[in-house]
């Protein structure tokens, strides 16, 4: 019997240590979870401007921001310069003008045209000798050749930039034979004029740039490491200088500029009201889906953790935060993707960086109360 009676003693003894062990290991879990959560109050979490809301997949409509550059549209450009070594006489236009189809730019002065309109007036009056005796007087060979000699000496005119106005006059007018005129082939504003007058310039030389500025070009660029599909037609906010227009993909570079290392992406702007100008920086914003639902928080959501490891802030109870390591997927403009949440969790969307800073000083309150 008083076997029995130590046994028990000693379970009982057993069961009680067991107890305190399993209380114990309770209590320093619940320090554990209360060392890990923060809790504030409803006015902190109003004056900190902490928002809290639930997190589901979603079709997001985010913008990619790309730096660029207002630039002529080469398409509707034009560059004026001699076919000829010239020398320049007189300059009609100057930096920032208007310019109309046909108008005179440049009046030059060239010996090699000099020797071109002097035997274009020669063939145009054997021309017009043959063409008054006829054909049949003058005989089939000496009608052609008078005729094949016109339309050399005219070619060789029109190839050196004379307009058929300008050849016209030389047999109606006293002209100064060597002088020739380059006219607009576009209207546009003059937007370089490298030139004195008196200079020599050899042929090719880009005198005036011309641009029809109603539709100018805005050169965005990407970092290559950004694989977005942005084909033409695809459609963009520009902003240059406070102002917003709406810009049109017309191409995409398939090159990596050697210098910037960035790819290109031309976009048409319309400018009929003539406020951009070729030169000025712009801001560009694409518009895009994501291609399926995703989970993403803001950046500011996101806090860098002692071990390097990217956390969010989750709300277990009302105004009890805990972090939580994430997973960073795509960056969505001024969004993120993450992963390693549970669909409906509630996330701090606004505000992380305060509760962040709670944690740290050990719940210092907002009031410093």
């Amino acid at each position: 019997m008083k076997i029995y009676y130590k046994v028990g003693l000693l379970l009982l003894s057993f069961m009680n240590i067991a107890n305190i062990a399993y209380a114990q290991v309770e209590e320093e879990h619940e320090d554990e979870y209360d060392e890990e959560s923060i809790v504030l109050t409803v006015e902190q979490m109003e004056n900190a401007g902490i928002r809290v809301d639930a997190l589901y997949p979603a079709i997001l409509h985010y913008q990619v921001y790309a730096p660029g550059d207002v630039k002529a549209n080469d398409y509707t450009s034009y560059i004026v310069s001699p076919r000829i070594d010239s020398i320049i006489q007189r300059r009609y236009v100057a930096l920032g003008d208007h310019i109309e189809t046909g108008e005179i730019l440049v009046t030059l002065f060239s010996e090699a045209v000099a020797e071109a309109q002097a035997s274009y007036l020669v063939a145009s009056s054997e021309r017009q000798r043959v063409i008054q005796l006829g054909r049949q007087a003058v005989g089939e060979s000496r009608f052609i050749s008078a005729q094949t000699d016109y339309d050399v000496a005219y070619g060789r005119l029109r190839a050196f930039g004379l307009t058929d106005t300008d050849i016209t006059r030389l047999s109606e007018e006293v002209v100064n034979l060597g002088e020739y005129s380059l006219r607009a082939e576009t209207d546009g504003a003059v937007l370089s004029d490298d030139f004195r007058q008196g200079q020599f310039v050899e042929a090719g030389h880009a005198l005036i740039e011309l641009a029809d500025e109603q539709s100018l070009w805005v050169e965005a660029r990407l970092a290559p490491s950004l694989r977005l599909n942005l084909p033409a037609g695809t459609e963009a906010e520009i902003v240059v200088e406070g102002i917003t227009y709406n810009g049109i993909v017309s191409q995409e570079a398939h090159t990596i500029d050697p210098i910037t290392r960035t790819r290109v992406i031309r976009l048409l702007v319309n400018n009929e009201e003539d406020q951009l100008h070729p030169g000025l920086f712009a801001d560009v914003y694409f518009p895009l889906p994501t291609d399926e639902p995703v989970m993403a928080v803001p950046e500011d959501a996101l806090i860098r953790g002692g071990d390097g490891d990217w956390t969010i802030f989750v709300e277990h109870e009302p105004g009890e935060f805990e972090a939580q390591e994430v997973e960073l997927g795509r960056s969505l403009g001024e969004l993120r993707e993450i992963e390693g949440v549970a669909v409906g969790t509630r996330v701090v969307m606004q505000g992380a960086f305060f509760i962040s800073s709670e944690a740290a000083k050990g719940g210092f309150d907002i009031h410093n109360h």
